[in-house]
């Protein structure tokens, strides 16, 4: 008997980025690197399209390749997020790479392979597609990462980031095993069913088996969100791979990390939810309080913005620790804000570049008010919205995961993101006070047109957030809501 084959409708936009990436690479294999011009453009276009489709797939629930992928208003919201933050990326890096001399063709095709690993991680809904969409995403980030063959900096991030990434999967593969052997499946939906059906008085084992399980599973996903305790790949990596791959990085996968994060605690797991809140709410605590002490001694931009990115994992976090609608809200309100400022960040920190080549320490903005008054000026407001500075959009993010937090009685954990909050302040108006104090050592050469437009809209975004908040905030509820 000939199985039927599934549906392919619901995953016709991972289909459109797979087969554009096979596409491109041939395209780039027999015409060289002169091709990598015209296959940065066509992958441009595959993820613009790739996001139109999401948004074109209609609403409700569907589920394809016998129940392992879903799609959902949730991740509808995430892939287009997701989509639209690795093409912004993508656009920034035309110029660098180029005045770098280090054109690659390769390098947009390895964006297409790791978006398309987002999009199956973030529709996976079971243990093995989650798999195999993470270890999509993560080969491809791993050689972009050391994408620059000739710098030694480049060649380390990667390979650190290849070592402890195989470590994490190892990990999230262990868990999903202990999961599997104490449950009989790996789908989302039967393993709640499991780990809800049997009375706790006959279950001690099987309950205590699960618990393990998902403690390496959630290990695997804090790796791939920088969060603590594993976080330690995070700064090296940020300040050796090229400043476009960081910005790459800083994005997109994060989104993707989350989104799955939400989906395993929220779908797999309602039936502990007790338990898989003590860990969140631990990580959440850790990655907010590492991230906002260790930032403060950084002299180098890309690194202090790797500290940056471990505290705001743990922000979001705090949303996740609430385990209701309102909490998953907040994750994605959260996320799409944290994703338009760090873009927006790496447009200005792409933009750090003099007549010798590109500079990254903090003190190199010296007097840049002075300047390039339009740059410091955008880039002073998506500093003050990292901070949570009211009325900036990062003001609103913290407030939904704070008011997340806190009806959910997480009383503790809310006055410790608020502490952290302030400690993290600290570091991004020192910038500020940089841009606008010290005395200019430098003039940057003009930016590029594609980082201009980056840096105009995320710098106007955050700062008329507030004209009209409750557009993301709708669309972030209605998502979450298809959760529960």
């Amino acid at each position: 008997m000939v199985a039927a084959i599934p549906a392919l409708t619901p995953a016709l936009p991972e289909i459109v980025l797979a087969l554009g990436a096979l596409v491109l690479l041939l395209f780039g294999a027999f015409r060289g690197e002169r091709s990598a011009g015209v296959i940065s453009g066509a992958s441009l276009a595959v993820l613009l399209v790739a996001a139109v489709l999401v948004s074109q797939t209609g609403t409700g629930r569907v589920e394809t390749f016998g129940g392992s992928f879903v799609v959902d208003d949730f991740a509808r919201f995430l892939k287009v997020l997701a989509f639209v933050s690795s093409a912004v990326a993508l656009a920034m890096s035309a110029n660098h790479f180029r005045a770098e001399n280090n054109v690659r063709f390769e390098y947009p095709v390895l964006i297409l392979l790791s978006t398309c690993g987002m999009g199956m991680v973030i529709s996976a809904n079971d243990l093995i597609a989650l798999y195999l969409g993470f270890e999509l995403m993560s080969l491809a980030l791993y050689v972009v990462a050391a994408i620059n063959r000739d710098s030694l900096r480049s060649t380390e991030a990667g390979l650190k980031y290849f070592v402890l990434g195989a470590l994490s999967s190892g990990m999230l593969l262990y868990g999903a095993s202990l999961v599997y052997g104490f449950t009989g499946t790996v789908s989302f939906a039967g393993i709640a069913q499991a780990s809800a059906a049997a009375p706790p008085d006959e279950a001690t084992f099987a309950s205590l088996g699960l618990i393990v399980g998902l403690v390496f599973i959630f290990a695997g996903l804090c790796f791939k969100v920088s969060a603590v305790p594993f976080h330690m790949w995070t700064p090296d990596v940020y300040e050796g791979a090229p400043t476009p791959v960081t910005a790459f990085f800083a994005a997109a996968p994060k989104v993707a990390g989350m989104a799955i994060f939400v989906r395993v605690a929220v779908d797999a797991f309602p039936g502990i939810t007790p338990a898989w809140q003590q860990i969140v709410v631990f990580v959440s605590i850790a990655s907010m309080t590492l991230g906002a002490f260790a930032a403060i001694g950084q002299t180098n931009i890309k690194r202090l913005m790797a500290y940056s990115s471990i505290s705001h994992m743990g922000f979001a976090l705090m949303g996740l620790a609430a385990g209701n609608a309102l909490g998953v809200t907040s994750v994605l309100v959260y996320i799409a804000i944290y994703a338009a400022m760090t873009l927006g960040s790496f447009a200005a920190i792409l933009a750090m570049r003099r007549e010798g080549g590109p500079v990254e320490d903090i003190a190199d903005l010296a007097g840049l008010a002075r300047t390039r008054p339009a740059m410091a000026l955008l880039f002073g407001a998506l500093l003050f919205s990292l901070a949570g500075v009211p009325w900036f959009a990062g003001f609103f993010a913290k407030f939904y995961v704070f008011l997340a937090a806190i009806e959910a009685d997480l009383y503790v954990l809310a006055v410790i993101g608020a502490l952290a909050s302030v400690v993290g302040a600290y570091y991004y108006l020192r910038i500020v006070k940089v841009m606008y104090v010290d005395e200019p050592n430098g003039v940057f050469v003009p930016m590029s047109g594609e980082l201009k437009a980056v840096l105009g809209v995320a710098g106007l975004f955050v700062s008329f957030y507030f004209v009209y908040p409750s557009a993301l905030a709708d669309a972030a509820a209605v998502a979450a809501k298809s959760l529960f």
